[in-house]
């Protein structure tokens, strides 16, 4: 299909004969010139005026005595950039693919060179973590004149102590209780079984019988598997324990030696550098220390609660599920459920379906109240990270180191947060580094050492 704008050379008239020629202003210096001729076919020049829009003719346009297989489509002309503008953005484009793709790389080798230092990284992680805690005793202790060695040994082995004493108070309990727990979900069984004997089920004996001698074959059958399982399960325990004492010399020396490191790493910058170092070194670790203080109060307001739902409903094992749900709170929102499961579990086990309701409410209950009331109240002191964001930060955590990337999920998350504010704020023309006061840090000294101090103003 063809169409023709009114005024073009090859337009024809209704009655046939020559092309109409093109209507030029009178008087206009484009009357007559190359310039003219050049321009007829193929509009105005930039700038110009394009004067009312055509309307179209031809086969199926207006004014079209004769019929048309479809309706004509108008479509907006090309501009005069249209092409120089594709070529840009196509330009802008793969470049930012291009970036895009070595940001992706970049990052899949620092992952999997994280990966195989994990084995020295973990040890030092939790160290700064067990340093979080400990290091505000420590730090009274040399306020008031205690070396640091003593000071820093001091704290370790009270905390190990408390650590001590917590296990020896548990595992009697635990001892005690569990062989009872036992005996009653053998009976509990027992019942579910009458249970599914009589109406509506009234699946007969022999069908329970069937579904045990499967489940009892199923696990014959893969007994060399839960062999290798049980055999990995131990040698994570040993690594785990190995991990943990590897972690506690390390945060000896944090708590000992901490306040020399960020004086050294400042001192192997520049003074540009140096005051984002020390500021950023000082954000993180405070960041880190606030989320240790948060979980650990959120975690005994709900092992409080809930410990003492389950000891007024004489719920078995009431410390142990208190502990739990204590450290149940490092890992927000799963930990919660984990430890909120097991309680309810435990009393289905001991009292039956109606205590395991109540506990079930009074579980969820406090949870609500920490979720809303408790959590906002706290994370308004300090960092906020939206639920969404600790959901797919436990679960990224979970899926690539188990249970400990669970619980370092989030302090990763928080951190990361912290590092993307601050370079956010320099690239804004911001000055992270001055602090509420006015003051910044800087790296003062000679070759025998370098310390830093804080001075008024914005560092040039």
């Amino acid at each position: 299909m063809r169409f023709r704008l009114p005024g073009r050379r090859d337009d024809v008239p209704a009655g046939g004969g020559a092309p109409a020629a093109p209507r030029v202003p009178a008087g206009s210096s484009a009357a007559a010139g190359p310039r003219t001729a050049a321009h007829a076919g193929s509009g105005p020049p930039p700038g110009a005026d394009a004067g009312p829009a055509p309307t179209l003719t031809g086969e199926g346009g207006a004014g079209d005595p004769r019929a048309a297989d479809h309706d004509a489509t108008v479509a907006p002309a090309a501009g005069w950039r249209r092409g120089e503008r594709a070529v840009a953005a196509a330009r802008v484009l793969a470049i930012g693919s291009a970036q895009l793709l070595l940001i992706a790389a970049a990052l899949v080798v620092v992952g999997w060179i994280l990966g195989k230092l994990w084995v020295i990284l973990l040890p030092i992680v939790l160290g700064l973590l067990f340093a979080t805690v400990l290091w505000p005793p420590t730090r009274f202790l040399r306020r008031h004149g205690w070396p640091p060695a003593l000071a820093a040994a001091l704290v370790l082995l009270l905390f190990l102590g408390l650590i001590a004493g917590l296990i020896a108070v548990i595992a009697p309990q635990v001892a005690s209780q569990v062989t009872d727990l036992a005996d009653q979900f053998t009976g509990g069984l027992e019942q579910v079984q009458q249970w599914l004997q009589g109406p509506p089920f009234n699946v007969d004996e022999e069908q329970i019988g069937q579904v045990v001698d499967q489940a009892i074959d199923s696990v014959q059958a893969n007994a060399s598997n839960i062999a290798g399982y049980a055999a990995t399960g131990a040698s994570a325990v040993g690594s785990g324990l190995i991990n943990l004492v590897l972690a506690l010399l390390l945060a000896f020396f944090f708590i000992k030696d901490g306040p020399r490191w960020v004086p050294w790493l400042a001192a192997q910058t520049g003074p540009k550098a140096a005051p984002h170092v020390a500021a950023l070194s000082q954000k993180t670790w405070s960041t880190l220390s606030e989320f240790i203080k948060q979980q650990a109060l959120v975690g005994f307001v709900d092992a409080f609660f809930i410990g003492l739902g389950l000891w007024i409903l004489d719920v078995p094992l009431v410390i142990p599920l208190a502990v739990l749900t204590f450290f149940g709170a490092f890992i927000p929102i799963i930990g919660a459920f984990v430890a909120g499961a097991f309680a309810v579990l435990i009393a289905l086990v001991d009292e039956g379906f109606t205590v395991a309701l109540i506990v079930f409410g009074i579980v969820l209950l406090v949870q609500q109240i920490e979720g809303n009331v408790l959590q906002p109240i706290i994370q308004g002191r300090g960092f906020n990270l939206h639920a969404a964001v600790v959901i797919l930060a436990v679960t990224a955590g979970s899926s690539l180191f188990g249970i400990i990337g669970a619980f370092l999920g989030v302090p990763v998350a928080a951190l990361t947060a912290v590092i993307y504010r601050y370079t956010r704020d320099v690239f804004d023309g911001r000055h992270p580094e001055v602090a509420g006061d006015g003051r910044h840090t800087q790296v003062t000294g000679d070759d025998d050492g370098a310390v830093l101090t804080r001075v008024p103003g914005t560092p040039g």
